[in-house]
């Protein structure tokens, strides 16, 4: 039996020690913060985890401790996904695989590159799943790093009629390619999970399987509500997603030690050192801390609105599965 990825499914961030190690303690009160603010999901060791800038053994690591710490409550997937040769993915996803992952997720741009077609595409995938338990649900990310590679119509169709992919973590950025996706999908395992802030609520109204973006690091609480109840109060639905798509406009200022430096202010964990962002974001981007205070106003604001209304955020979801 598969496991369904779907709903609200946080990028996790990964904290780190002033040392540059891993933080546990605080990845733990991490992980709690997430399933306590509408998680149905968690997305471990993705570029939000710095996954290019852990070793292997931090990348099979993490995605273990999360499993552990999760402990059933809702489905963990993870990806790690980074090597460049054919021989270091097979190890590395292998390693990621065995870590009682309820998904392993493939990135696209490690799969072919932007000139290269869905031969190639599709070689590469076979290639991996070839070393993956056949039990074992697959996803697809459509990472920006080192460079977005949008699948192709052709591309899509072969992974969901395969009925080995359950998750695509959508970067296209637009409603018309999300929408077009759905249809190549509809009645397969294939999920259609938006990651862009801009058409979240429309994209879960066009039956999206949900959002999976950076702004979950922030206040995965409201996303949760529009999923759940924004059909049923249109009117703050129309509201509230204005808000989500500004306040996500803040991705630009250091992501993702801005959410480190979010979490740090509210006490989740006691350092915002990143790998990949080693500057100042304070000294780079001014009034920062004016920004996220005004954030917090904003989604204050619109937790009282939602509290009104009856149709708080729902509990996490248990886990589903599918044949």
């Amino acid at each position: 039996m598969k496991t369904k990825i779907d709903g609200i499914v946080p990028v996790m961030i990964t904290p780190f020690t002033p040392e540059n190690e891993i933080d546990w303690e605080g990845y733990e009160r991490l992980i709690e913060w997430y399933l306590a603010n509408g998680a149905e999901a968690l997305f471990a060791v993705c570029q939000s985890s710095e996954m290019q800038h852990l070793s292997l053994d931090e990348r099979r690591d993490l995605a273990r401790f999360t499993v552990e710490r999760v402990a059933g409550r809702v489905p963990v997937v993870a990806s790690g996904h980074i090597s460049d040769t054919p021989a270091g993915q097979r190890e590395e996803l292998a390693a990621i695989a065995a870590t009682g992952i309820d998904g392993v997720v493939l990135v696209t741009n490690r799969l072919a590159g932007l000139a290269d077609g869905a031969d190639v595409f599709r070689a590469r995938v076979e290639d991996l799943l070839s070393v993956l338990p056949s039990d074992l649900p697959v996803g697809l990310y459509e990472c920006p790093a080192p460079f977005r590679r949008l699948l192709s119509e052709e591309e899509v169709s072969y992974c969901a009629q395969s009925g080995r992919f359950t998750f695509l973590k959508d970067v296209s950025c637009d409603l018309a390619v999300v929408k077009r996706r759905l249809e190549l999908t509809r009645g397969t395992p294939l999920g259609i999970n938006n990651a862009n802030a801009a058409i979240a609520w429309p994209a879960i109204q066009a039956g999206a399987s949900g959002f999976c973006g950076v702004m979950l690091n922030f206040h995965p609480d409201l996303y949760r509500w529009i999923q759940d109840h924004g059909a049923e109060h249109p009117d703050l639905a129309e509201e509230l997603a204005p808000f989500l798509v500004l306040a996500a406009m803040s991705e630009a200022f250091g992501y993702p030690k801005l959410a480190k430096h979010y979490h740090v202010r509210r006490g989740t964990f006691a350092c915002d050192h990143s790998r990949a962002v080693s500057y100042d974001i304070h000294e780079r981007f001014w009034a920062l801390d004016v920004i996220l205070d005004r954030m917090d106003q904003g989604a204050q604001h619109f937790r009282g609105r939602i509290a009104a209304t009856g149709a708080a955020a729902a509990a996490p979801k248990q886990r589903r599965h599918i044949a």
